[in-house]
């Protein structure tokens, strides 16, 4: 049970559309109870207030009609008649009379009195005496006695009448609730004194109030009961036109919060609703675009950190490199030179090749050193390019005759391809450098047919450069590598020519500084080296 009423509490909690209803049949309570309260606190002294109202009204009226019949009678009326104090109402007042009666639901009896030391002769004025019975004339007659004697015997204000409790007094007349035993209900009387002299008597009837509050209370009861129902019904289907676009609106924040900024509010309508979807699709919109920039800067934050780690590596490596290339030789050119000093060896020829020996290592740290900043002039752009138009063709049968006699030393050929002249634009002496880095390259790595073939491909803008030797083919997994400073494929090999695994990396800074492409593949029985260069006449 108590589990029940968890989830209950849980699922109106949830629910938009079961507060709508709840609220609704709140309104509805409150409503009804609000009027139930307004019946039975506040209508009957409203009640009573109204009869008062109407009680003094109607004297008033009926003092203003007797004083103009009387003020009318004695104009007419001459000497002979003037022991006639209360003349006849005319049929204009009576009719009057009866107007205020039967809409006022009232009874009304105007009369005089003309003894009473020991009985009361009633005159009744209106109605006449002939239009009520016996037992009226009777009831009428003592409430007359009681009401002229308590007038004759009280003082202003006072009620000496136990029976009755006087609610509203003046000079003129006082208003009594009265409860009539005979009949056992309650009344509203007023006695009084008309100015012409002569008594009113009025008398309402008070008890029908509280038989229609109660009326009205059991029907505003069913009314709530039945309007509380169809108000969470009807609640219940107009809740939709509310409640499914709010839904609509949850689930593209969640799909926003899951950073899914796809699903767009339709909007339709100019109302809040309307200006909350228009809100939500701009935030989505922005969102997805600030999100958007961040990844890419965060992805250009994690290529910045890969570069910064792959620098730091490079310069580890280089540090490493540059120290491993130039132990040999500075070992060699030292213990050749202890040799020397120490005169190990007499012989002449012993000590020209010792002397050899330390040239040609010192040479090649002079070449390693001179390339290191070769590169570091490319790569740092301290040596700014110097564009100019040239014959790439005739650069490259330059290259390639000066390299026949290396080639030849390996029994390895050199061929060019016929190509008539291509102007390129460039900086000459870097691509002298190229060239020259790809054919010892090529020399120093030919294999089995001893076959390096020199070609021209055009395109469109550019022509591409391939040298190719016919050898082993370079690992698929160490194509990218090739291009890093002293990345060496064949270590071994490379030490027998001398290779220092700085020369792809100049190729590659010097591409890079002409803004063109350079790369290697493999053939079936060999590798191709090649690059690009501009040959438009416009830059």
């Amino acid at each position: 049970m108590i589990s029940f009423i968890k989830n209950t509490k849980c699922y109106i909690g949830q629910s938009l559309k079961i507060k709508f209803m709840l609220v609704v049949a709140s309104i509805i309570f409150l409503l009804i109870s609000g009027i139930i309260f307004a019946n039975v606190v506040i209508l009957p002294h409203y009640y009573q207030w109204s009869k008062i109202y109407t009680l003094s009204n109607t004297f008033d009226k009926v003092n203003k009609l007797t004083q103009e019949e009387d003020l009318k009678e004695s104009e007419n009326t001459v000497e002979d008649d003037i022991e006639q104090t209360f003349p006849e109402l005319s049929d204009e007042t009576i009719l009057e009379f009866e107007k205020m009666e039967t809409n006022r639901s009232i009874y009304m009896y105007v009369f005089d009195v003309s003894s009473f030391w020991t009985y009361l002769k009633i005159n009744y004025a209106y109605p006449k005496t002939q239009n009520m019975n016996e037992s009226e004339r009777e009831n009428v007659k003592q409430k007359v006695m009681d009401y002229v004697l308590a007038d004759l015997g009280a003082k202003e204000g006072e009620n000496i009448l136990d029976d009755r409790e006087i609610i509203k007094s003046s000079s003129d007349f006082n208003v009594y609730k009265v409860y009539d035993d005979r009949i056992g209900s309650n009344y509203m009387e007023l006695f009084g004194k008309l100015k012409s002299g002569r008594f009113i008597y009025l008398r309402t009837n008070y008890q029908g109030m509280n038989e229609a509050v109660n009326i009205s209370n059991k029907l505003l009861g069913h009314i709530g009961i039945i309007g509380i129902f169809l108000g969470m019904i009807l609640m219940y289907f107009v809740s939709n036109e509310f409640i499914n676009p709010v839904k609509k609106l949850t689930k593209i924040a969640t799909k926003m919060a899951e950073l899914d900024f796809d699903t767009k509010y339709p909007v339709k309508t100019d109302d809040e609703i309307g200006k909350l979807g228009n809100s939500i699709n701009t935030l989505s919109k922005n969102l997805e675009e600030i999100i958007s920039e961040l990844k890419s800067a965060n992805n250009e934050l994690h290529k910045d950190i890969e570069k910064k780690i792959q620098v730091d590596e490079m310069r580890k490596d280089f540090l490493s490199n540059v120290s491993h290339e130039l132990k040999t030789p500075i070992a060699l050119i030292q213990g050749y030179a202890e040799g020397l000093i120490d005169n190990v060896n007499d012989d002449p020829e012993e000590v020209k090749y010792y002397c050899e020996v330390i040239q040609d290592e010192a040479m090649k740290m002079n070449n390693l050193v001179k390339k290191l900043l070769t590169l570091n002039q490319i790569e740092f752009g301290s040596d700014l390019v110097q564009f100019e138009r040239f014959d790439i063709v005739q650069v490259v049968n330059s290259v390639a005759a000066s390299a026949e006699l290396l080639a030849s030393k390996k029994d390895a050929t050199i061929e060019i391809e016929n190509h008539e002249p291509v102007n390129v634009w460039a900086d000459e002496y870097l691509i002298e450098e190229i060239i020259t880095n790809y054919v010892s390259n090529a020399i120093n790595h030919v294999d089995y047919e001893k076959k390096i073939n020199i070609s021209f491909e055009d395109k469109s803008d550019v022509i591409r450069v391939n040298v190719y030797n016919s050898g082993d083919p370079i690992p698929e997994e160490d194509l990218d590598k090739i291009w890093i400073k002293f990345y060496k494929v064949d270590k071994a090999r490379t030490r027998e020519y001398g290779g220092s695994g700085i020369g792809l990396s100049i190729v590659k800074a010097i591409m890079e500084s002409l803004n063109r492409e350079c790369g290697a593949y493999n053939t079936e029985n060999g590798v191709v080296f090649w690059f690009e260069l501009d040959k438009k006449s416009d830059l």
